[in-house]
């Protein structure tokens, strides 16, 4: 009998704090630096983006998406045997965020480690438990995406520090007889390393380089587009489906023209895109979980829906998943 990995529940955190861009844009002229509501709406979309407090960390939003995730597949955190945790923000330099999690989750034993893909971190994560579920390695796997961008953020360059959020978001995986993730595909090209990234790291306990984020805007966009055509095409064709079957298309949720640019070359009607850009801004990987669930809470997504799943991010890093729910 064929094994197949099916999303039993969804979850989402987001933190309290919602800064919206005239909020931004206070905080930017304190610092002698100009922007507008205007400006950012113009290129990205975003209005708001949710910023964690002091002390709050990965793992505790990671906690708290992965608590909705059991409720709503009427399953306990005993029941899993697999935590994937997609994030570049990890809670230390190690032991994994998936191991603290797990921690507080109140289990132990089952395999836990984090997938480190920036913003295509948690089309990772789906390929890697999916394979597990459907080698028998797993049979309940938590996949969670859960960022905490904001203290990577440089806040004199306006370019980038108005795009990113805070947040989480997860996924109880399930094996069943029934098909659910039904295709994944997924891409990585280190030469485009210098577009996207942070730079710094941790020696002899001092940081070396620059820890906060850079990023080539122009460059990053044009590299998107065309990748994520590409991969949305080639993991429909791995499942054997068309554009015609999908019933939402749930991206990256990074800028609202790379989305509405992807839709127009896959021919797909912004009415069947789940945008949260608008609200959450730039989540990284925790961005297509959070969209996930925002759609499906709202009434959005039902259960027998096709999703196409796609993301980009750095590394240069890429892939998409397509799946019945």
């Amino acid at each position: 009998m064929t094994r197949y990995a099916r999303i039993a529940g969804t979850g989402s955190c987001l933190p309290p704090q919602r800064l919206s861009n005239v909020d931004i844009v206070a905080m930017l002229a304190a610092r002698g630096v100009e922007t507008s509501d205007e400006w950012i709406v113009e290129r990205t979309g975003i209005r708001a983006r949710h910023f964690v407090a002091d002390g709050v960390y990965a793992s505790d939003m990671a906690l708290q998406a992965c608590r909705q995730a059991l409720e709503a597949s009427a399953l306990s955190a005993s029941d899993i045997d697999l935590i994937i945790v997609a994030t570049s923000t990890p809670d230390m330099v190690f032991p994994s965020t998936a191991a603290i999690l797990q921690h507080k989750l109140g289990v132990a034993g089952c395999p836990a480690f984090d997938v480190q893909a920036v913003c295509s971190g948690f089309i990772y994560a789906l390929t890697v438990a999916d394979a597990m579920i459907r080698t028998g390695g797993a049979r309940n796997a938590l996949v969670v995406g859960s960022e905490v961008f904001s203290r990577l953020l440089d806040f004199n360059d306006r370019t980038t520090c108005v795009l990113f959020g805070d947040g989480a978001g997860a996924v109880v995986l399930q094996a069943s007889d029934t098909p659910g993730i039904l295709a994944t595909d997924i891409h990585a090209d280190g030469k485009h390393t210098g577009i996207l990234c942070v730079p710094g790291h941790v020696s002899g306990g001092q940081i070396l380089g620059d820890p906060l984020l850079k990023m080539d805007g122009q460059a990053v966009f044009k590299l998107a587009v065309g990748v994520l055509e590409d991969t949305a095409r080639t993991v429909l064709e791995k499942a054997g489906r068309t554009t015609a079957d999908v019933d939402w298309l749930i991206p990256h949720q990074a800028n609202i023209r790379i989305m509405q640019s992807t839709a127009r070359k896959l021919k797909l009607p912004m009415e069947r895109v789940v945008v949260t850009v608008d609200e959450h801004g730039n989540t990284s990987a925790a961005s297509i979980p959070l969209a996930l669930d925002h759609a499906v809470r709202q009434g959005q997504i039902k259960k027998g829906d096709t999703l196409l799943l796609e993301g980009v991010g750095g590394g240069f890093t890429w892939g998409s998943v397509v799946l019945d729910f």
